[in-house]
């Protein structure tokens, strides 16, 4: 089963060739396997999994009796704790499953656990104290990416062939960079965030999944999208299927291709390799390449970020202080370095600070939103740096401020399609001479994760990275 992604093993199921049961005692058997070295699932759910096939919950939809990961952030399990990888909600269970949550029960996905996380999901890693950290598979010393790097670890490690994740300047992509998968961060309002949440500050939150093959987000997309009522906005429905687009050509596509950071942070040479690769890619399937790039005042950015990003941790520490009646000053002397210094930072800043940022990066979305009227899908590394070692955004060694910078250095490309709401996926099609992947992104225009599955699906057929495996594999 190891080398099946999860629309085969629903087929296997669906056409008798396998047991559901026999396909969950050997996913438990893998994680088993695995998990030891990697640290990806921090909360074994097998004994609820049996239970489920057992009263025939996961009887019917698309993946009937197939085995799935949940991050433990955001998407709701009922009857489990959602801790944010936060000492502070450890013991903090949940009576009822979010909307999500629900579909992936209704399209018969197997919960089998939930995955790793960085405290609240803030950092571009995955080495929170509560649980300690996940270790890449392609390498154990290095970081996993974040904050859905438990996920991702679980994936690439042979686990299950897929995993929720959710992506707030990132953090599916980030992963799936770092680990050799699929990525694809959907459109604002693509997938709802209800009932608890209508959105997660400023809009900037997308929840879907890492992936073996294109094909299994693709499907997963399906089964998820729509909004929820009440919801503050929500993404067009497709024409089509996205399952549906992932075996079409994508046509001849106009790719804006830009290999150097925005925001005059270093990028590394394998990654400005990767995209240059994927650009020569993509000119011999026929695509009209060209260098360019949208022009926005780089340092507002950054300054505006910064600010933005503090509000995060800051928050995630009111809301908490005001669910269980306590300051959120002494909360914030319970957390980990880095949420104790964007607190800090998020307490110093003016409600009009906020808005008025938020303004801003409206504007900022009308820039892409333009640029991208003149071209199809704009091409640019996925981060700026292979994955890191372990330690690298450690606060409390290198200091809050300088954690900071290491992370707009790394995440030089992710965050701008969270500020602008628009849909983006990282492709695994490079290693580089140390056996390490390297993601390539594809940024697409709001409402088209079309263009991007059916470009997607061109590449890796062009391209296989299905049979690439770790070193650290349950294989």
């Amino acid at each position: 089963m190891t080398y099946l992604d999860l629309l085969d093993q629903a087929r296997l199921i669906r056409d008798g060739e396998i047991g559901a049961a026999d396909l969950l005692d050997a996913t438990i058997a893998r994680i088993e396997a695995v998990n030891p070295v990697l640290n990806a699932v921090v909360l074994p759910l097998y004994d609820q999994a049996r239970a489920a096939l057992a009263n025939g919950e996961a009887s019917s939809g698309p993946f009937a009796g197939v085995p799935f990961l949940i991050k433990d952030l955001y998407c709701h399990v009922r009857g489990t704790p959602t801790t944010g990888a936060s000492r502070l909600l450890a013991g903090a269970v949940v009576d009822h499953d979010s909307e999500l949550m629900a579909r992936y029960r209704r399209a018969g996905l197997l919960t089998v656990g939930k995955t790793n996380l960085c405290e609240f999901g803030t950092l571009g890693t995955t080495e929170p104290v509560l649980f300690g950290p996940t270790r890449n598979p392609w390498d154990p010393s290095r970081s996993s990416g974040g904050s859905s790097g438990g996920a991702a670890a679980a994936v690439a490690g042979g686990m299950v062939p897929a995993a929720h994740g959710g992506d707030g300047a990132g953090s599916i992509r980030i992963p799936a960079s770092c680990c050799g998968l699929f990525g694809l961060k959907p459109t604002r309002g693509r997938i709802t965030m209800g009932p608890d949440l209508g959105d997660s500050l400023g809009g900037i939150v997308n929840e879907h999944v890492v992936t073996m093959t294109v094909r299994d987000s693709a499907a997963l997309l399906d089964a998820t999208h729509g909004p929820m009522a009440g919801d503050p906005y929500s993404a067009a429905p497709p024409a089509e299927s996205f399952l549906s687009q992932v075996g079409r050509e994508p046509g001849r596509l106009r790719i804006a291709v830009t290999d150097q950071s925005l925001l005059g942070t270093d990028v590394d040479p394998d990654c400005v390799a990767a995209v240059r690769d994927t650009a020569r890619l993509c000119a011999e399937l026929g695509h009209d390449v060209e260098i360019a790039a949208p022009a926005f005042d780089a340092e507002q950015y950054q300054s505006a970020y910064r600010r933005f990003w503090s509000m995060t941790a800051t928050r995630s520490l009111w809301s908490i202080g005001r669910a269980t009646n306590r300051s959120p000053v002494a909360l914030a002397e319970e957390v980990e370095p880095f949420n104790r210094y964007l607190f800090e930072r998020g307490s110093r800043i003016l409600a009009a600070d906020y808005v008025t940022d938020l303004g801003w990066f409206h504007g900022f979305s009308r820039i892409l939103g333009r640029f991208l009227e003149r071209y199809d899908v704009w091409l640019t590394p996925t981060l700026g740096s292979p994955p890191p070692k372990l330690g690298h955004f450690d606060a409390g060694l290198h200091g809050g401020e300088a954690v900071m910078d290491r992370f707009m250095q790394f995440l030089a490309f992710t965050t701008f399609a969270n500020m602008a709401g628009l849909p983006a996926m990282s492709i695994p099609l490079s290693w580089n001479a140390e056996g390490l992947p390297v993601g390539s992104q594809f940024t697409g225009r709001a409402g088209d994760e079309a263009t991007l599955f059916r470009l997607a699906g061109q590449l890796e057929r062009a391209r296989p990275w299905r049979d690439r495996r770790p070193p650290i594999h349950a294989a």
